[in-house]
């Protein structure tokens, strides 16, 4: 990466997006080279995205290409083909940060069920009430149309089923983003699982799933969350680039 091109805040930027790149795949998010991340600086009409063709777990912070939310500006030849859904969000909502959209196989299964999302774990606590479904199309989202039509079945909730097409999942950060993209897919997993049973289970209480949402998945705890699958990364040695700044926290 050519630093001068960029502030040390954009640098960090682009590297917790690799990081976060690299901690979808290593939590089962891939599919190929679909999928993408998205992240834009605070009050910026600009984002920055993976580019098209680089898999999750390859992705290095040169391949977190700068975009425009004006979906009039010029496209860049390596833009995924769905910047669309990410410019029509990022439009529509101001309070976001940071986009994940991918394929992950839980999330899309149950995406294609009429299942709503229960407090049977502490996940699916997360995401009661906070969850909506795109049922227009489940082709890929390649118009700036599209992606308002996207933007609109989000509404102000943090994540959304596209159906027969995955899920995407925003945020006020790039770390609460991917650390609720990875909560999402448990939450599908552990209730298709508890579904196949064919035998009551329990959920928990409308008193308990607040309590949860106030202390287990607060901004201190998503924080410990990332930072956890960070070393994570780092443990694995799946983490083939080095930072270029010298503040270790990512």
């Amino acid at each position: 990466m050519e630093a001068i091109h960029y502030s040390i805040a954009e640098i960090k930027l682009l590297e917790r997006m690799t990081y976060s790149s690299r901690i979808l795949s290593m939590e089962g998010h891939d599919d190929f080279n679909q999928g993408q991340v998205s992240a834009r600086m605070p009050g910026r009409k600009s984002f920055f995205i993976k580019r098209a063709i680089i898999g999750f777990n390859e992705a290095v912070p040169e391949d977190m290409i700068p975009a425009s939310v004006d979906c009039n500006e010029p496209l860049h030849p390596e833009h995924p083909p769905e910047i669309f859904l990410h410019q029509g969000i990022y439009e529509a909502r101001h309070d976001v940060a940071a986009i994940i959209h991918s394929h992950a196989p839980y999330s899309l299964v149950f995406g294609a069920t009429d299942l709503d999302i229960k407090p049977l774990s502490h996940d699916g606590a997360y995401f009661q009430g906070r969850i909506s479904r795109f049922t227009d199309t489940s082709q890929t989202i390649l118009n700036i149309d599209a992606g308002r039509a996207v933007a609109k079945a989000l509404k102000n909730n943090q994540a959304l089923f596209l159906q027969n097409h995955g899920a995407l999942v925003v945020g006020k950060s790039i770390r609460e983003a991917t650390i609720l993209a990875l909560l999402l897919e448990r939450a599908c997993k552990l209730q298709l699982m508890a579904e196949a049973l064919q035998r009551p289970y329990s959920v928990s209480s409308n008193e308990d799933v607040e309590g949860k949402k106030g202390f287990i998945y607060d901004d201190t705890a998503i924080k410990t969350y990332w930072d956890y699958s960070v070393r994570k990364i780092n443990q694995l040695n799946l983490n083939n680039w080095k930072p270029l700044t010298d503040d270790a926290d990512y």
